[in-house]
This record gives structure tokens, C-alpha cells and sequence, in this order.
């Protein structure tokens, strides 16, 4: 049956079309009684289709240069829904919640010239169908570094001086007089910080912690980073990293080596009083040893903006821990840098639709 189609609103540039309750159209054309029909006509233009409502600054650009299909919800789209949206367009628009196989590339057939993700992370592409049909991929770095930067640290801060814990004190009424131990956490002032992956984001973490007075850098990572001198920040080994920092802290991106690099092993190492923190990817961390860590005191605490799965279920044993901190992957929830992520991943798209190399490209 052919789903209903019915203007629901003009713009002064823009008409927007409904298809269904999930889909809005966009097509592109000054709207007048003289123009109009000229304006409906727009199969010249590329397509794309956009998996989800995303910030409007990427969404008016695109609409500027592109017929737009939109994904009309909050939700992820199912991929029953991505299969039909994505037919026949000549681009994409996506997340990371995204999943873009062989089957989904199939399924757009030979006009999908370009994908877009908004993300600086692109593991749920797969990244090799994609350059043998000769798809570029680009994706949203630089634009969130700070915004995660920020949420980085103020995870670390909550976890490390429990200010969850003393919340709670002071609504269940547990919270009594002064005393000198209680609420006791882990200070940065003299502290060693670990840094797993010194790149955009952690170094942007390293340069946040500074004036807190920690005494020492130290990273790990594929090799030695010429940035990391300003901050007088020491290349080490993992292992030398896990057993010398007081804060240990996930910023790198999640590779076929690193999944599941944060284990019983890796925990066994860190120091009895020390903090884990990861805002990468939930991949990067054995989920059940890393219960198991803080149950048992081998760490003190730890913070997480990134889970595996993504939404964390709510019977999670995380979830039991009063040392432990879950945040539903808020790292760059920012307006600033959600609206600089989603134009972004729009000029990626519309450069590649004009020929033209994309701005951040995966490579």
C-alpha cells in the first residue's frame, strides 16, 4: 500500500514533506505560486538520507545543496527501517548507533556515493566494504575534543571525591556529624595520571588536569607523541602505566588489539587506591572483570561515559557498585559541539558529492 504524502509545512526556502510518522522530506527551492512547480522538481539533486534527528546546522546546509530524507525520531532506527530509507540515495548520514554493513551497502545499491558519521569513532563501519565499492567515509574529530575533555575530567573529579556517594548521604539522611575519614576519596594534587592513548582527546584531558597539580604524565599508545613534550608527559609501557598511575584513564580509539584491553590482568596491576576512567569505548573494557575489580578493592573506583552494550541494561552488576559511576555516553553533549559535529559530517558529505575530498576523511 502506498504510505500517504502530505504537505505539512513550507519554509521560505524549504518544503518538508511526511511520508510516514517516522520520515520527513526535504526538498530544496524558493516556494512561490510562480516558482512552485519548478521548486518540486529536484531530481537533479543528490540524495540523502539521514538516520536520526540530528542538530539543524548540518540539516540546513545539507537541505541547501540536497534532497533530504530524514529519520524522524529520537530513537535509533531499526535496521528494517535504514534498509528501506537508505535505497537508492546518493548519501548517508549516520551514527554510531549505526550499524553499515555489506548487507546495508547492498541494500543502497550503486548510487551511494558518499557516508557521513557523526562521530569521531567509525567502528561501526565496515570500513573495508566500503573502499571496495569506492565509498569515502568521513567522520567528526577535532569538533568534540573539548566538550569530551570536559566531561573527562568531571567524571574523574566525581568518582575520585564520591560526590554521588555524598549526594546520596545527604538524601537518605546517612550524613551526621563531621568526621575525619568519612567520605574520603583520591586527590590529583602530587598525583600520577595514565593516560591510554594520547591523541585529540587526551591530550586535551592531560592540558585540563594540569592545574590541579599533578606531579606526573604518563601515556601509552602505538608510539611517542611530539605534542606530549609540552606537557612534559613520559612514554611508557601499559604495564608500567597500570602499576605507577593513581588515575587511569581510557582516551584512545578501540582497535582489533585493544578490545578488551582493561581485564582481570590489566586491573590485578593498578594500585589498590587508584581510579579507572574510560570515555573511548565501552569494547575497550572486560565489563565482568572490571565488577570483579571493584568489588574486591583491587581499585578504588571507576568511571565510565561508555558501555558495551550502549544502552547499559539496568540489571547491570555496574550498577550495584557505590564506587562506580555510569553515565549513558554524554562525552560530547554539548549544543556547541553537537551542532559543530552534525554541519561537519554535512560538508564531508556535500564535498564528496561534488567530487571534492572530504574535510575529515577516514583513511
Amino acid at each position: 500500500m502506498m504510505r500517504p504524502r502530505f504537505l505539512i509545512r513550507s519554509f521560505k526556502h524549504i518544503q518538508a514533506s511526511v511520508f510516514s510518522s517516522s520520515y520527513l522530506h526535504f526538498k530544496s527551492g524558493r516556494i512561490s505560486q510562480a516558482c512552485k512547480l519548478k521548486a518540486m522538481s529536484t531530481s537533479s539533486r543528490p540524495k540523502v538520507f539521514v538516520t536520526r534527528r540530528v542538530p539543524e546546522d548540518g540539516i540546513n546546509l545539507l537541505k541547501e545543496h540536497c534532497e533530504v530524507s530524514q529519520w524522524n525520531s529520537d530513537d535509533a532506527i531499526t535496521r528494517e527501517e535504514l534498509i528501506r530509507g537508505i535505497k537508492g540515495v546518493d548519501a548517508l548520514f549516520c551514527l554510531l548507533t549505526d550499524k553499515i554493513d555489506e548487507g546495508i551497502l547492498d541494500a543502497a545499491g550503486d548510487s551511494l556515493r558518499a557516508i557521513g558519521t557523526m562521530s569521531v569513532g567509525y567502528d561501526h563501519i565496515d570500513l573495508a566494504a566500503c573502499r571496495k565499492r569506492g565509498i569515502p567515509v568521513g567522520y567528526t574529530p577535532d569538533v568534540l575534543t573539548s566538550a569530551t575533555a570536559e566531561l573527562t575530567v568531571a567524571l574523574l573529579l566525581n568518582v575520585s571525591r564520591r560526590l554521588g556517594e555524598g549526594v546520596e548521604a545527604v538524601k537518605d539522611g546517612s550524613w551526621g556529624t563531621w568526621s575525619p575519614l568519612w567520605m574520603c576519596g583520591q586527590g590529583l594534587d602530587g598525583a600520577t595520571v595514565g593516560i591510554l592513548g594520547l591523541g585529540r582527546i587526551g591530550l586535551a584531558v592531560a592540558q585540563c588536569l594540569k592545574p590541579f597539580g599533578v606531579a606526573k604524565i604518563l601515556y601509552s599508545g602505538n608510539s611517542e607523541k611530539d605534542e606530549a613534550k609540552q606537557l612534559q608527559a613520559e612514554f611508557v609501557t601499559f604495564d608500567e602505566l597500570l602499576k605507577k598511575s593513581d588515575f587511569v584513564l581510557g582516551c584512545c580509539a578501540l582497535t582489533k588489539e585493544n578490545i578488551g584491553l582493561m581485564n582481570k590482568e590489566a586491573f590485578s596491576k593498578m594500585k589498590k587506591t587508584a581510579v579507572f576512567i574510560n570515555t573511548s569505548r565501552g569494547g575497550l573494557v572486560n565489563q565482568d572483570d572490571l565488577y570483579e575489580a571493584l568489588k574486591y578493592g583491587e581499585i578504588f573506583a571507576a568511571g565510565v561515559d561508555v558501555t558495551s552494550p550502549e544502552p547499559l541494561p539496568t540489571d547491570s552488576s555496574l550498577l550495584s557498585l557505590s564506587n562506580c559511576v555510569v553515565l549513558p555516553h554524554i562525552g560530547s553533549a554539548t549544543m556547541k559541539a553537537r551542532n559543530a559535529m552534525s554541519e561537519l559530517c554535512a560538508r564531508n558529505i556535500i564535498a564528496a558529492l561534488k567530487g571534492n575530498p572530504m574535510l575529515k576523511q577516514v583513511q
